[in-house]
């Protein structure tokens, strides 16, 4: 059923060492190692590498934040970052990292084969340039005016406002970020790599299915204008590699950062034995794919295949691009609690039903995927609990119970095994193509298919009758061996899963070749519950420690500072602010929450109108010493629905912990409903 053996590279984008790892970084890791998974469980060789993406000024900066060398920081990050995605089955086959031998090996062999191949030049350019902090700055680390609309806020590189592109020095009234000085201009010689040299053979690759066709027309923009020189170097202080016969000039990040996908494979082929040169020579047969965020296509499919074929590499088969992560519609919101850590995550859910959501929702264009959490938890409860897992569950108690643990040794009908084999082509082709929803949605067809079957065959009615026991032990034969097949179909996104019902099923590992090998006169082991449903506090859990965990993040991030300051959140516009309806709010009721350790519910009159508010006050005051004072309340804030009920607003509070938190008062004369402005 398998096709001839393939011999295939992937990899991830390298996620940078300077912080944690959020569920919007993991949409891409497991949209990859599904497909990798996919590739194996079909017998083809197919390598996945990665590696953290470890240099760069802001890795300096946060190790200077925290009073630790840069190496201490890469290190814990390194461990920190392949525990998170070991936790979600992503199953690397070589996770490392950027700052390695083999990294700075190639990242020279590549540099010195485009100097001496002409595609190398130096010239004086103008750089920001802090006289405070002493250092040249990278365009990220200076914000300011855009010089094309005049959003303020934005980057020294684009605007993410107009999505104009611009130097640094066009920036109007620029600071640095490191220092919040207004930075000068100062000459410096930089090493440029010449990228309008590979223009014509770029046109050519991008427009030979290399990258999708969306990515191709962006690109397109960039070549019909004319490629321009691309600076590689930074000055010193530097966190990276010195370029060879240039003191005090370092690669730049994006030079050295997807050389790691070479450095990873290099150092899994010393360990495994492999000949690296027969998947990265130009003229390899192999195959190489990189999965990557569309915010990232640019620097792969422009300057990266350039690189490789200046100096004498194999170009990628294929760069596939994927969109954005949103919660609830919107972009991952730190105050909504909406940008999770993958940590958090795993703290509270398990990682297979965030695997399975993507999963369910992943094509192969680059539109954003929203993870809405109320259609979450209502898809993976019905799918993979009401469908999936309950097929095992009905099945499995009267094979062990009446028929101790044996299946029948014939089948009375294979005609739904049979549909399963005829759907088996058309799924793996969604995989191959990364039609992963469209693949999700056969597979829960086909679960319903054996849900119904069961449904009108009635083994528990069947049951009663003594002389027809025979045919519910064959019932649930075909029953089993349908889930035994969708958990084939199922193995490349719900590893784990799978795992548990290979050993419920009592069959070695599965692979795609055993679709048609039924399991017949064949003992199976007592079955325990493979997955369970999703609890809305556990939902609520996450999205509390959430808000916790960035704030202790954002503090990092900010340096030292005074202990009673608290990190400030990222700037809004006046229209935002605005938008806030502040009422005075009378609080008639307050009482404590069962099974919380923070909320009190308040019932607050705002004139007219009576509110139900949750909120999170229990640790600093007691219900009753709150009923009857005024207080200021959020009143246009949507309905937040909770396990404990619908919050209808939010209460103004403020204090440096749990226990020293105080509400918002407003002056004496105030009167419920009365607007605050």
């Amino acid at each position: 059923m398998s096709p001839k053996p393939r011999q295939i590279v992937v990899t991830s984008a390298l996620p940078y060492a300077n912080g944690p790892i959020h569920i919007g970084h993991m949409l891409e890791y497991v949209q990859t190692d599904i497909w990798v998974r996919f590739q194996k469980l079909r017998g083809h060789e197919c390598i996945y590498v990665c590696a953290d993406d470890a240099h760069g000024t802001p890795i300096m900066l946060r190790a200077q934040a925290e009073g630790i060398s840069p190496e201490a920081l890469i290190e814990r990050m390194h461990k920190e970052h392949l525990q998170d995605f070991t936790d979600f089955g992503v199953a690397f086959d070589n996770y490392y990292s950027t700052h390695s031998a083999e990294n700075r090996h190639f990242a020279e062999t590549i540099y010195t084969r485009l100097r001496d191949a002409g595609h190398i030049r130096t010239r004086v350019i103008k750089q920001a340039y802090d006289p405070k902090a002493e250092m040249f700055l990278p365009d990220r680390f200076i914000k300011g005016e855009c010089p094309n609309c005049g959003a303020g806020d934005q980057y020294g590189d684009n605007c993410e406002n107009c999505g104009a592109t611009y130097a640094p020095t066009d920036l109007k009234n620029p600071i640095s970020v490191v220092s919040g000085e207004t930075p000068i201009e100062k000459d410096s010689e930089q090493y440029f790599f010449k990228l309008e040299d590979f223009e014509d053979m770029l046109k050519s690759w991008t427009r030979a299915g290399h990258i999708q066709t969306e990515i191709a027309n962006k690109m397109d923009e960039w070549l019909d204008e004319g490629l321009k020189d691309w600076d590689i170097s930074r000055n010193a202080p530097y966190w990276g590699f010195e370029i060879p016969d240039a003191p005090g000039k370092y690669f730049y990040v994006w030079l050295d950062a997807p050389i790691g996908y070479m450095a990873s494979f290099k150092h899994w082929c010393t360990r495994s034995g492999h000949d690296f040169d027969t998947y990265w020579n130009e003229d390899s047969v192999t195959e190489l794919y990189h999965f990557i965020g569309k915010d990232i296509a640019r620097f792969h499919t422009l300057f990266w295949p350039a690189m490789l074929h200046g100096a004498g590499y194999r170009k990628p088969s294929a760069v596939y691009c994927h969109g954005f992560l949103t919660v609830d519609g919107q972009k991952m919101s730190k105050s909504r609690g909406t940008f999770i850590m993958a940590r958090t995550y795993l703290d509270h859910l398990n990682p297979e039903y965030l695997r399975y959501y993507f999963a369910a929702k992943l094509g192969p264009g680059v539109d954003d995927i929203d993870l809405s959490l109320e259609d979450f938890s209502a898809r993976v409860n019905s799918d993979l609990v009401g469908k999936l897992v309950n097929i095992a569950s009905r099945c499995a108690g009267f094979i062990n119970k009446r028929f101790d643990g044996n299946l029948g040794a014939t089948l009375s009908s294979d005609s739904l095994n049979q549909q399963y084999l005829e759907t088996a082509e058309t799924i793996a082709t969604y995989y191959e193509k990364r039609e992963f929803g469209k693949a999700m949605r056969d597979i829960m067809a086909l679960a319903d298919k054996v849900n119904q079957y069961i449904d009108e065959k009635q083994p528990w009615v069947v049951i009663k009758d003594e002389a027809r026991s025979s045919e519910v032990q064959d019932i649930c034969t075909i029953g089993l061996n349908c889930f035994r097949q969708l958990v084939i179909f199922l193995k490349p996104v719900l590893p784990n899963l799978a795992a548990k019902a290979e050993e419920f099923l009592n069959v070695a590992n599965l692979t795609w070749a055993d679709l048609d090998n039924n399991l017949l006169d064949h003992s199976i082991n007592r079955f325990n519950p493979l997955m369970t449903r999703i609890e809305p506090a556990s939902i609520e859990r996450m999205i509390e420690t959430t808000r916790e965990d960035l704030i202790a993040e954002q503090k990092i991030q900010q340096g030292p500072q005074d202990p009673t300051f608290e990190a400030i959140a990222p700037q809004i516009d006046y229209d935002d602010f605005a938008r806030m309806d502040l009422r005075v709010a009378l609080i008639v009721e307050a009482r404590r929450v069962e099974k919380s350790d923070k909320l009190l519910q308040l019932t607050l009159d705002i004139g007219g109108e009576t509110r139900n508010v949750f909120a999170g006050l229990s640790n600093a005051y007691r219900p009753e010493d709150l009923e009857g004072k005024l207080t200021i309340m959020v009143a246009n804030l949507a309905p937040r629905k909770m396990r404990f009920g619908i919050s209808q607003g939010m209460v103004l509070a403020a204090g440096g912990g749990e226990t020293d938190l105080f509400i918002l008062h407003p002056d004496t004369g105030a009167k419920p409903g009365m607007r605050v402005s």
